[in-house]
């Protein structure tokens, strides 16, 4: 990549965007071969295609093509850079973003659109024994899990009685229901043959939701159809079940029930990502930035919050849902609010453009609902998950990405089969290295992954996870 962005001249406003997500990369998209030098920040040198994690967790996809570098996304934009650090903190005085190196980075305007990490809602256990999708090393985790479990099994069928072989999936929005729809796939159409000396049919999915139905924002009839398919594909769908703790042998639902486990996903909530805590700013709820109807911050008209991490305050439209096209449509405005000051122009509102929600429950089957001013259209069954191919390719960044996964989906359909099935080391979770009970991974495998671990968990740990991990990176 030609790094000319990285010596800008007075006459060229340097933009800042903190996170490479959907808001960070489509605001850079505005930017790119436009009278600004732009850096990208993220302590990833990737961007991932979030809605796309779970199929790797279920061995259908590598990680790899669920992502694309950075600097292969700006091949060739000489007024984009990248720089992969972790954000520390802005020094508003000097407009400068903190990183943990001890740097510091200079901004003339500055947009930060970090995501979101889960929320445990202060449920006792969750952080410390459940596995989590937001990142490609904890779908990887998750995809090896799933799998050594049934190995663990066929070793030893003894330990199915104690639950090896139930997975349990915490809350019923697109993420749950799309890894129980695709768990379930995986159990009865690809492990089989895997393991033809041991009952995968005693292994159960379990999808517990605390609402009375499941996807939320869907209309009734969509939410009916997607509990009727899962459970006609094996899926225990309890509604009106609240998790009150999770421990290392299984879960405690509301009433008291023990439901033994060694398998609990985490997908009941998020809050933004804690990197915004440091802004020094208004935060609403789930702990996103309060910013104006332009999305800038109050009293700071040039920086900006995009994506699941901003809440607009006042007007009409209120705190929009934490969705991919959200991110995608606020990344856009707040670029073009830059642009809009550059040339002069009068600042806008942001107005979102709801196009609709769509989710994948199996194959040949998924739900789709069009905004009304789409016509306000529902498609369910084959139709519905057509649209959901269709869409999801259009946004996977980068032709080799889109090709690969296309082929997948096709021969996965053809032939009943998942390639993805390598089991891997596991990279300890932040909750792992505060409060491992066992070596998951040799001194080596530690070693080499130290680093990266230390930063997942400065910027998702709890204050005594952190602490623990600075020990063992002096260790």
């Amino acid at each position: 990549m030609n790094t000319t962005a990285s010596t800008s001249t007075p006459q060229r406003p340097r933009v800042v965007i903190a996170g490479v997500g959907f808001a960070g990369l489509y605001a850079a998209r505005v930017l790119q071969d436009k009278p600004v030098d732009v850096l990208l920040v993220d302590q990833n040198s990737y961007h991932t295609f979030q809605p796309l994690l779970y199929q790797v967790a279920t061995s259908l996809l590598e990680p790899e093509e669920t992502a694309r570098t950075i600097r292969g996304i700006f091949k060739g934009r000489n007024n984009i850079d990248f720089r992969q650090a972790t954000i520390t903190g802005v020094d508003w005085e000097r407009k400068r973003v903190l990183v943990r190196s001890g740097h510091s980075i200079p901004f003339d305007y500055l947009i930060v659109g970090t995501g979101t990490i889960y929320n445990d809602f202060g449920t006792p256990g969750v952080r410390e024994n459940s596995l989590f999708l937001k990142s490609l090393s904890e779908a990887v985790n998750i995809r090896s899990h799933i799998l050594r479990q049934f190995e663990r099994a066929a070793a030893d069928p003894s330990i199915i009685e104690d639950g090896a072989l139930n997975f349990v999936i915490v809350g019923g929005g697109p993420t749950g229901v799309e890894m129980a729809g695709s768990m379930t796939e995986l159990f009865k159409r690809v492990l089989p043959k895997d393991f033809p000396n041991l009952d995968v049919t005693r292994a159960r999915v379990i999808l517990l939701e605390m609402a009375g139905h499941l996807l939320g924002p869907y209309s009734p009839s969509l939410r009916d159809y997607t509990a009727r398919v899962l459970r006609k594909h094996g899926v225990e769908v309890r509604l009106e079940t609240a998790v009150s703790e999770v421990t290392p042998t299984g879960v405690v639902v509301g009433d008291g029930e023990f439901i033994p486990t060694g398998t609990v996903i985490w997908s009941a909530g998020v809050r933004a990502h804690p990197m915004v805590e440091a802004l020094d700013t208004e935060l609403t709820r789930g702990g996103r930035v309060a910013v104006e109807r332009n999305l800038s911050l109050p009293g700071r008209p040039f920086a900006f919050a995009a994506g699941d991490v901003a809440a607009v305050v006042g007007g009409d439209e209120g705190p929009h849902p934490q969705l991919a096209q959200v991110a995608i449509q606020q990344g856009k405005h707040a670029a073009n609010e830059i642009l809009r000051e550059l040339r002069g122009r009068q600042s806008q509102p942001f107005r979102y453009r709801d196009p609709g929600s769509m989710s994948i429950i199996s194959s040949n089957a998924g739900v789709a609902e069009l905004s009304p001013r789409f016509g306000g259209l529902k498609l369910s069954g084959f139709l519905g998950w057509l649209g959901w191919l269709f869409i999801h390719l259009i946004y996977l960044p980068g032709h080799v990405n889109r090709v690969s996964a296309l082929f997948n989906w096709a021969y996965s359909y053809v032939t009943s089969d998942r390639h993805a099935r390598l089991i891997a080391p596991l990279v300890p979770s932040p909750a792992e290295v505060a409060n491992r009970t066992e070596r998951l991974v040799d001194d080596e495998e530690l070693h080499e992954h130290r680093e990266a671990v230390f930063e997942e968990v400065v910027t998702q740990g709890t204050p005594a996870a952190v602490a623990a991990a600075r020990e063992k990176q002096r260790a």
